[in-house]
């Protein structure tokens, strides 16, 4: 199971049951932008009623993965390029430091998941590895990583900016010449937060960061 999919408790309210089923689906461009969020459809197949799908929605506008019009609708929002820039001015500042964090502050379970995921990645052959399960590594290690980091306020802060990238890079995943190369820079850095070199996590995690900005400009 997937660090996403396992956010998705049956102890969650239902509201915040859709907002992960939603955010996901947001995040891998399944439902692509611009796209009309039809409320009763999506209460009607989430087996929920209108109220907690509305109040999904809401939370949904506030990372800038929806937005709602007067009279109009829901709609998901465009996926903006231009906006990469500003996000990775804040990406190049945070993701280090979650990176050195979770370096200190993992516990025990959570180094054994970090290496757990480092030989999984490792692993990988590069054929039939499809962009779909490539993007979902992605997504599971930063999980993984702001999670460990211990501080709920920097992994709140770092998922919707990892969200808002993962959309920007889903949209020119198909131009992307190796993403299973731009996958496999995380096993150096998880290897480096299991074994609790912080310093050298939070160099991995900055270079990580520069080399996807870069890799998305090339292929714009």
């Amino acid at each position: 199971m997937s660090v996403a999919e396992s956010e998705i408790s049956p102890y969650l309210s239902l509201a915040d049951q859709a907002y992960l089923v939603l955010r996901n689906r947001l995040i891998m461009l399944d439902i692509p932008p611009g796209t009309a969020i039809n409320e009763a459809a999506l209460a009607a197949e989430l087996g929920i009623g209108r109220t907690p799908v509305r109040e999904s929605l809401k939370n949904l506008e506030t990372d800038h993965l929806v937005v709602s019009y007067p009279r109009r609708g829901t709609f998901a929002t465009r996926v903006d390029i231009t906006d990469l820039a500003s996000i990775s001015d804040l990406r190049r500042v945070l993701e280090p430091l979650a990176a050195e964090r979770a370096a200190s502050n993992a516990t025990d379970e959570q180094r054994a998941a970090i290496a757990a995921k480092a030989r999984q990645i490792e692993s990988m052959t590069g054929a039939g590895e499809d962009n779909r399960a490539l993007m979902e590594y992605d997504v599971d290690v930063h999980r993984l990583i702001y999670r460990a980091s211990d501080n709920p306020h920097l992994e709140e802060t770092l998922v919707r900016l990892d969200n808002l990238v993962t959309r920007i890079w889903c949209l020119v995943l198909h131009r992307m010449p190796s993403v299973s190369e731009h996958i496999r820079e995380h096993v150096a850095l998880l290897d480096a937060i299991a074994a609790g070199d912080g310093a050298r996590a939070a160099a991995l995690a900055g270079e990580h960061v520069e080399h996807f900005e870069a890799s998305i400009r090339a292929v714009l």
